[in-house]
């Protein structure tokens, strides 16, 4: 397993993609973008399911049957990855440290590489701006926020370093550990 955790438009999903196309056997891609998609409507922009991912002024808050399906979402992956699937995960700690934690109980006796993909906030937010499909504000109030507490085994810059350095960075240091 790898978990890329970074805010929104950092670069994760370009780095997971990457990495697909890069690495010798298939690893699947999935991420916060995957679960949201597959969550009903009347979850989105609500005070049980997640808000702010539409409106507002960037800021995300994950409501009680979002925590709850995303629970099930996190022991899902870890059951696929248990059962032999590769798999690179493209999360957003929004709970920082506590995120991280029910990631690290869900995936325990894994092999997991842990990646804190970082962007420079002004940099994040263009990149949010050209793609035009997030909340203004979201990518600056996740830059660093995510980050708070988090421990990585690696951590890239893709405001500093191309998709490709960084995908280099992660497969470096899974082959160290291999």
């Amino acid at each position: 397993m790898i978990v890329l955790n970074g805010g929104s438009s950092s670069g994760k999903s370009s780095i997971a993609r990457r990495l697909q196309e890069r690495l010798p056997q298939p690893w699947l891609h999935l991420g916060a973008d995957t679960m949201v998609d597959a969550l009903p409507p009347w979850l989105l922009g609500g005070a049980e399911g997640i808000g702010g991912l539409t409106d507002g002024d960037g800021t995300v808050e994950v409501g009680p049957a979002f925590a709850e399906l995303d629970a099930a979402w996190t022991a899902g992956v870890a059951a696929m990855a248990r059962a032999g699937a590769r798999i690179v995960v493209d999360e957003v700690f929004l709970g920082t440290t506590a995120s991280q934690a029910r990631w690290r109980a869900a995936l325990d006796g894994l092999d997991v590489l842990w990646v804190g993909v970082r962007c420079d906030p002004a940099v994040a937010a263009a990149r949010e701006a050209a793609r035009g499909d997030r909340v203004a504000g979201m990518a600056a109030a996740q830059a660093e926020a995510v980050h708070q507490g988090v421990v990585y085994d690696l951590v890239v810059d893709t405001s500093r370093a191309s998709v490709d350095d960084c995908a280099d960075a992660v497969l470096a240091r899974l082959a160290a550990t291999r």
